[in-house]
């Protein structure tokens, strides 16, 4: 893949949804976070009859700003930049990325809820809007629970079945098999379209599920913004990590077994971050995450999908 060609300096789709790929809410949550900073609009809105089950994604209802009640439909919304960006190459041919911040105009976000049926004809109709509006690459963002300390950095995996990004990016090819969510179905109808995706992935710690993980969706922004030419403001999610953090070591703390248990945690994850560790047992812990299902979130399967 040639800097001239490179489709992450492109127009880049990033994508991610509630429910099965969405452990701590950290992917739709760094979705909602680019949405709210950046200079975007609704495009394309996919109609919720078409898509959903409304007895497991019920519709909402509250006042909306007129003082009204108004119903809520679960759906997906596709964003544009209100002003789309040029292209800027970079200026060092060995340089993949460089974080300036240049092309936040050409950010295009699709989030939503996972659709309950028809997932071919809704990947289908999003990639059709995704053509129009000439997307050169996609991310797809996903959030696991596993076996992790919050204490240490939230790990991150990223990998794609493109051969041209896996060698670009120097990342992983998933080995994952075994059910999938919406993710990878719109990952292999891109590839099939001609458009390269990459799949990026925080570990949200088990133990911690029932509510958002601000610091997994830092990792994820984090990661993007190593990957994407635009610097993404973080809002208040810093302090709201951090206050995360102390939490759950105030709970900790008053839990012996508890303490124990992420003693043992900091022990495997300071292991795997030895200089000694390869990128292969890297890998080989991602696909345990991937194959744990003992923890269920809120009804909903852990075990997320391969991206």
């Amino acid at each position: 893949m040639s800097e001239t060609h490179n489709p992450f300096r492109g127009r880049l789709l990033v994508v991610a949804f509630e429910g099965w790929n969405d452990a701590g809410e950290a992917a739709s949550s760094a979705v909602r976070t680019l949405q709210e900073q950046l200079d975007v609009f609704p495009l394309h809105t996919v109609d919720p009859e078409t898509y959903y089950d409304f007895q497991f994604n019920r519709p909402t209802i509250g006042f909306d700003d007129d003082g009204n009640r108004a119903l809520t439909w679960p759906t997906s919304i596709l964003y544009a930049p209100m002003v789309p960006a040029d292209v800027v190459p970079s200026i060092a041919e060995d340089a993949l990325l460089d974080v300036t911040g240049a092309n936040a105009g050409n950010i295009y976000l699709l989030q939503g809820v996972e659709p309950s049926r028809n997932w071919l004809t809704f990947t289908n109709e999003i990639l059709d809007v995704a053509l129009a509006a000439d997307i050169s690459a996609i991310v797809l963002l996903g959030s696991m629970l596993a076996d992790v300390p919050h204490t240490r950095p939230i790990s991150t995996f990223v990998s794609s079945e493109n051969a041209g990004v896996r060698h670009s990016l120097e990342v992983e090819r998933s080995t994952y098999e075994g059910p999938v969510g919406i993710l990878s179905v719109i990952a292999a109808a891109a590839e099939e379209a001609d458009i390269p995706t990459l799949a990026i992935w925080a570990s949200v710690p088990h133990y911690v599920h029932q509510g958002p993980s601000p610091k997994a969706t830092l990792a994820l922004i984090d990661k993007l913004e190593e990957i994407v030419d635009v610097v993404i403001p973080r809002g208040e999610l810093v302090e709201e990590a951090a206050t995360w953090e102390e939490n759950i070591n105030k709970l900790a703390s008053e839990d012996e077994d508890m303490s124990a248990y992420i003693a043992q945690l900091e022990q495997a994850r300071d292991m795997v971050d030895s200089p000694e560790a390869s990128g292969e047992s890297l890998a080989q812990e991602f696909e345990r995450f991937l194959r744990s299902t003992d923890k269920p979130l809120d009804g909903t399967p852990e075990n997320p999908p391969g991206p």
